[in-house]
């Protein structure tokens, strides 16, 4: 459910989404992918790359770049809505910037040429397609906008009503 009705006044779960846990745990989870990311590129990725043949080699300068596309456009989701969380903007105006981030990008290419990577680097895409499609998710729960239900007002007053009219005679 979208919305909860509470002495009268509607409240968006989505906008206090940026403020539970939940958010917290993967904002952190998302950063600390990125880091770890960079530094396996900087350090033992790069080593393993130089051991690998010439046609796995150029599937790992592919995989890699986008990989690290994909963290950098969920990274730029994730700051986005801590900003939401920090009162630096509101969830109207992140939803503005927020079509500047593609959170469809990168896509890692067949699974077949993945597994000939090595698999540090197979687990960061793993990790990485796992946390964008959670960011997805989270993304349309998020932005979409709510439901205008009509009001139809207490379906018993028409019933109470009658009994009402029933016994006063």
């Amino acid at each position: 459910m979208e919305r909860l009705q509470a002495d009268g006044a509607l409240v968006q779960l989505s906008e206090r989404f940026t403020n539970s846990a939940a958010f917290g745990a993967l904002f952190r989870e998302g950063m600390d992918l990125v880091e770890e990311t960079a530094a396996y590129l900087d350090g033992a990725g790069r080593n393993e790359a130089k051991a690998l043949d010439r046609a796995v080699s150029l599937t790992y300068a592919t995989e890699s770049m986008r990989l690290t596309t994909r963290l950098m456009q969920l990274a730029s989701w994730l700051l986005l809505h801590r900003a939401v969380k920090e009162g630096e903007m509101t969830l109207g105006q992140a939803n503005r910037e927020k079509t500047k981030v593609k959170l469809s990008a990168a896509d890692p290419g067949p699974a077949d040429t993945i597994e000939k990577l090595p698999s540090q680097l197979q687990e960061l895409i793993h990790r990485s397609m796992s946390l964008q499609t959670r960011v997805r998710r989270l993304d349309t729960t998020i932005h979409t906008p709510p439901v205008d239900y009509p009001s139809i007002g207490n379906p018993l007053v028409p019933q109470l009503n009658a009994l009402k009219a029933a016994f006063e005679r």
